[in-house]
């Protein structure tokens, strides 16, 4: 099959390759996959430039997402699994060297999800890490329904997945942009409110918007760089699900203040979380694509030769969405 790896981390036009490996056959409990579209997330590309610290394994095989059709299984696979549409995650993780950026993939059926007719390849390979985490993230306190929720980065990738979901949920969403592109990409996924932090102050919009009640969850995208905003703004009782901690690694916290107010803080990271959690988000996103009232965004689609410029463009910061490698 057709694949991309790298041997040492660096600058994607250095170190990532193209070639020929072995295709994979399936072992028991797994699906082997035709992949048509592999997810690039900064995940992937963090790994292999270094920054998530050195290489786990001699080669890898990058991407963890993954869109395509199963063309063999497995013992203990049911056969009515053959030929069916479908999207993945945790393709290449800790644990796990080859990932989706190859013609195949064999993947525990545990990680694999039907994928609608009416849904792409492409718009498959973007969900995986960006909708999982969103998921996980939304429900780590519990039910969403009737509360207000706080998500920031409410168009990035993750973020703008999390703003659906809530919808989709019952919820009120508040979102914080950095534009007003995003603030309009925003209130298209679901948001009754956004919220320009660059412009605005973000706590004093929120007590106002909630009466000074504060929002009930908030799904963070950056805990050290928001918590400024973000602490005051979480009712008492509430909680704070962050994914991502860009601001500062090392945030100084008032941890009185957190336990006065019985806030709860969590951290996510979506291969370690809990089985059960992943499970209900594969099952809550199938239910959510399958309404057709989902926003599924493609940012850019590269051949896998073209490999080096997806993570580039992933590197840049600017993409709206999820850079999608083709491989059929």
């Amino acid at each position: 099959m057709r694949a991309i790896w790298y041997d040492r981390q660096g600058p994607a036009r250095e170190v990532l390759q193209i070639g020929d490996l072995p295709t994979p056959s399936p072992g028991p409990g797994e699906a082997l996959i035709r992949v048509h579209a592999s997810g690039v997330n900064p995940s992937d590309a963090g790994m292999r430039r270094g920054g998530a610290g050195p290489m786990a394994y001699p080669r890898i095989v990058p991407h963890s997402d993954g869109a395509g059709v199963v063309e063999a299984v497995g013992s203990r696979v049911p056969p009515a699994l053959l030929g069916r549409r479908v999207w993945f995650y945790n393709g290449q993780r800790n644990g796990r060297a080859f990932g989706s950026g190859a013609e195949y993939i064999e993947l525990d059926v545990d990680l694999v999800s039907p994928l609608p007719d009416e849904v792409s390849y492409a718009e498959g390979a973007t969900l995986g890490i960006p909708a999982m985490t969103a998921h996980v993230a939304l429900f780590r306190a519990g039910a969403v329904q009737g509360r207000t929720i706080l998500v920031t980065g409410g168009a990035g990738a993750v973020g703008h997945y999390a703003v659906q979901l809530a919808k989709w949920a019952g919820a009120s969403v508040i979102a914080t942009v950095s534009s007003p592109a995003k603030a309009e990409r925003a209130r298209a996924g679901g948001a009754g409110f956004v919220i320009d932090y660059r412009t605005e102050d973000v706590a004093a919009r929120i007590a106002e918007i909630t009466g000074g009640e504060g929002v009930d969850h908030v799904v963070d995208v950056d805990f050290g760089g928001n918590l400024a905003a973000t602490l005051p703004s979480v009712r008492a009782g509430g909680a704070i699900a962050f994914y991502a901690t860009r601001g500062a690694a090392r945030p100084e916290l008032a941890a009185g203040e957190l336990m006065r107010r019985n806030i709860t803080l969590g951290g996510v990271v979506l291969p370690t979380s809990a089985h059960e959690g992943r499970r209900r988000a594969q099952s809550d996103i199938g239910r959510w694509i399958a309404t057709g009232r989902r926003m599924l965004q493609v940012a850019s689609v590269h051949r896998l030769e073209d490999a080096a410029a997806a993570h580039e463009a992933v590197e840049r910061g600017d993409k709206v969405g999820t850079v999608v490698v083709t491989s059929a």
